[in-house]
């Protein structure tokens, strides 16, 4: 079905990108052949850093005519093996196209291109007196990534998700062929959204080379409060009164005393509380100090009423630091504390929280394995981590393939969906051709097949 890289290809690829920028063999740092989880592995058979969408277009063009897979590649941050070559072919790199190109204050809009990073970005826009809201956990993602899996993160509750501030792509399709979708205005009803068929789509229809981004008026005033309770059930529970209090905080984070330690353990670092079970971080931000502390007092107060134990102010910048870091470090702090492990990242519906996590706590005491999870308790997103520790081989495949299609289950039982944010990829494509069944498959294969008839860029993936 594909043809190998051969030294002509190699030659027409060095001719385009420069000599210094096409890596074969040895070359190529065997972290390219899996992405953060390193669930499934397999080496490109060439590398290309690329630096305009030009570039792109014309390696591409090589590409399609010769039928050889293309696989985009950003930070590498992915879950789910999205990035990860697995028919060998190019991997095409996009970290070095990593320019902020143009800041609209009047549209409240910036463009930039896909390997600028979250945190970056969020810089930028801050020292401009702006917010770019979406807020995935990790902030050395690229843009590019964050929209090719619709990136949720902390302040989706508030703000939504990446798809909600994304404009205007430009990109390439994978006959070279350079395309702008959609437009930086605030409305468009002119035809079928391909801009949003692009979003989410993990690098299979099109390869994003600019996008313009929305922004939003930076707050003036955030405050964070951590809220202790008994038990997970108590805090879970209490999240929904939340939100019908009429306040909206931006964050609604949920975490337990284990993954809080790991996390101490892992930065090194005290958390300001760990003596109790379960907590809820919570986070509120607007113009005044009077609108914002109201807020807080408003959900200080319920929760007290309703269970917790205490409710802690966090409005220093030393203690933000000590509670946001310590959140942002769970993945990396869990990832150390094991020998390997693999993630579940489904979404339920907000009031199906509770349940799906004590559904964990007695997958793993059946499997007799350390489940911890973490999660965006406003929006039910949750993500969870089978932990290997000492299991052989063998055991930790079984067990693993037994918990996920358990917890899989378990989401589609409860209303939810085999991804929040992370995305399908290659880990995950079976379970959702099994939750959403032959009709939707065949209409994504459909899609697929218009954009990308030789199934060239990024195969294997999502719903192939």
């Amino acid at each position: 079905m594909y043809n190998k890289v051969c030294a002509a290809d190699i030659a027409a690829l060095q001719a385009i990108v420069g000599q210094a920028d096409v890596l074969t063999g040895e070359a190529i740092n065997p972290d390219y052949a899996h992405d953060e989880l390193g669930g499934i592995s397999r080496m490109p058979e060439v590398l290309v850093r690329v630096h305009t969408t030009e570039e792109v277009s014309a390696v591409m063009k090589l590409a399609y005519d010769r039928s050889i897979p293309v696989t985009v590649r950003g930070s590498g941050t992915g879950l789910v093996g999205a990035a990860v070559p697995i028919h060998g072919g190019i991997l095409l790199e996009t970290t070095r196209m990593n320019k902020i190109l143009a800041l609209d204050s009047n549209n409240l809009t910036v463009t930039v291109q896909p390997g600028v990073l979250l945190m970056e970005l969020a810089a930028f826009a801050e020292e401009n007196d702006f917010l770019y809201p979406p807020d995935p956990g990790e902030k050395s993602a690229t843009i590019g990534g964050n929209i090719s899996t619709n990136a949720g993160g902390m302040r989706a509750v508030k703000y939504g998700v990446t798809r909600d501030y994304v404009r205007a792509l430009t990109v390439v399709l994978p006959n070279g062929e350079i395309q702008t979708f959609g437009a930086a205005v605030a409305k468009n009803s002119s035809g079928y959204s391909l801009k949003d068929l692009i979003i989410g789509s993990e690098g299979t229809l099109a390869i994003i080379c600019e996008a313009v981004l929305k922004l939003v008026p930076l707050p003036k005033v955030s405050i964070s409060l951590l809220v202790p309770f008994p038990d997970m059930k108590t805090a879970i529970e209490a999240v929904p009164h939340i939100i019908r209090s009429k306040v909206t905080p931006t964050a609604i984070e949920y975490m337990s005393r284990d993954t809080i330690l790991f996390s101490e353990s892992y930065l090194g670092k005290r958390f300001p509380d760990t003596k109790n079970d379960a907590y809820i971080l919570l986070t509120f931000d607007g113009n005044t100090d009077a609108q914002v502390e109201q807020d807080m007092s408003t959900v200080a107060e319920l929760c007290l009423s309703i269970g917790a134990l205490d409710a802690y102010i966090v409005d220093t910048e030393e203690r933000k630091k000590s509670v946001w870091s310590a959140r942002g470090a769970f993945l990396e702090a869990i990832k150390a504390s094991t020998t390997e492990m693999d993630e579940c990242d489904v979404v339920v519906p907000g009031n199906q929280v509770d349940t799906f996590i004590k559904f964990t706590h007695e997958l793993a005491a059946e499997f007799n394995v350390r489940i911890p999870s973490f999660g965006h308790a406003g929006d039910g997103n949750l993500h969870v981590y089978i932990c290997r520790d000492e299991l052989n081989d063998e055991d930790w495949e079984r067990t693993l393939n037994a918990i996920f299609d358990r917890m899989y289950e378990k989401s589609v039982e409860l209303g939810g969906l085999v991804s929040g944010e992370h995305g399908i990829g290659y880990a995950k494509k079976e379970f959702l051709k099994r939750q959403y069944g032959e009709t939707p498959i065949a209409l994504m294969q459909g899609i697929k097949q218009v954009f990308d008839p030789k199934c060239i860029l990024n195969p294997g993936k999502v719903c192939f």
